[in-house]
């Protein structure tokens, strides 16, 4: 055979170089060696992938660093039924803890197996706690204006819309700017419980020092802007789709904390709501200068707000709707506490 044939031959058996294709480089390897998070970190993960609160989320935290140390550091994957029981049960004969509690723990426990290690549980070997019916503490009008008058500042306007417009304690910390209308008498309840919105009354009486707290509010936060402060912070990523509304008068909190703060992420100094503990505070020590006996406290300026309403004969479905309560069955259990007993009954007793 020719040299030239045999060149012939080869370049037909052998593919062109041009027209071959360069192996394709994974774009996104994999680490095989690289750490797998861990479990509390998928905890927190699994959590805000669902949209649960803060409060949510450290209270699961804390609960399953409980049971991991009840039983001496041992890896959730290896456990079962029976030693979740055995926490549960420590929960209720050695701790004391109440229903309501026990129940938080288990609800803890089942989302780790559940969510985070993938794992059912058989339920039915849980001894869930009955939790009893509580009724709750109201004080009369003469108590509550007791308590009010002993307080002073901020403090006495935010004591004051938790029983004038029936706000939680948060939900009148978390107030904004933007959510108070001094015309129409009414304050917007944004992400309430339950992350549900509603609109509640304003009383004529809170008005004007409401809008005295505006102005405060209003200057303090020009003063922040000049000083390259007046920054806060803002649900669901809306800092990144509105850049400027961190700064905007709208969002900022009608009641902002006496301090600043740095955001470790993007080195901003913002302000934080006033925090509830102050408010808490306050309370309990205008409740024991008015000399009453009774346990109260924020809430219970709620309980008193919806008592009172029922007893100026408002129905009990615009009572539920101003409260924010899901079903009328919670808002019923005010109807425990009027003298009438929630049927007009009267005591014999009295008849003499």
């Amino acid at each position: 055979m020719d040299k030239r044939s045999k060149t012939h031959r080869l370049q037909r058996t052998t593919p062109r170089r041009r027209n071959q294709r360069a192996p394709v480089a994974n774009p996104d390897p994999v680490d095989e060696a690289a750490p797998k998070p861990r479990m509390l970190d998928r905890v927190r993960e699994e959590i805000r992938i669902r949209h649960y609160s803060p409060r949510t989320e450290k209270a699961y935290v804390s609960w399953i660093k409980r049971i991991i140390f009840f039983h001496d550091k041992r890896n959730p994957e290896i456990m079962g039924e029976a030693e979740i029981s055995a926490f549960l049960s420590a929960l209720a004969t050695r701790h004391k803890v109440s229903a309501s509690t026990q129940g938080q723990a288990l609800s803890a426990v089942l989302f780790l197996y559940r969510h985070v290690l993938r794992r059912e549980l058989n339920e039915m070997e849980f001894a869930r706690a009955k939790r009893p019916t509580r009724l709750p503490l109201v004080l009369t009008r003469r108590e509550v204006n007791a308590v009010l008058d002993r307080m002073a500042g901020t403090t006495a306007l935010m004591a004051s819309l938790l029983y004038g417009s029936g706000l939680r304690v948060l939900e009148c910390c978390r107030l904004r700017t933007k959510d108070v209308d001094l015309q129409r008498r009414e304050l917007i309840v944004r992400d309430g419980k339950g992350e549900k919105d509603r609109i509640t009354m304003l009383p004529e009486s809170l008005v004007k020092p409401l809008a005295a707290q505006l102005r405060r509010a209003r200057a303090q936060h020009e003063r922040d802007v000049r000083t390259g402060a007046g920054f806060v912070e803002l649900p669901y990523a809306l800092d990144k789709k509105y850049p400027n509304a961190p700064r905007a008068w709208g969002w900022q909190w009608v009641f902002p904390a006496t301090r600043q703060y740095c955001h470790r992420e993007t080195d901003q100094r913002r302000r934080h709501f006033l925090h509830e503990s102050a408010l808490q505070r306050a309370v309990k020590q205008a409740v024991l200068a008015a000399g009453i006996s009774k346990p109260a406290s924020c809430h219970t300026l709620r309980h008193s707000f919806a008592t009172h309403l029922l007893e100026d004969g408002y129905d009990i479905r615009t009572i539920q709707e101003l409260l924010g309560h899901k079903d009328v069955t919670t808002t019923m259990i005010y109807c425990h506490v009027l003298n009438r007993g929630g049927r007009g009954v009267r005591s014999p007793l009295d008849k003499r």
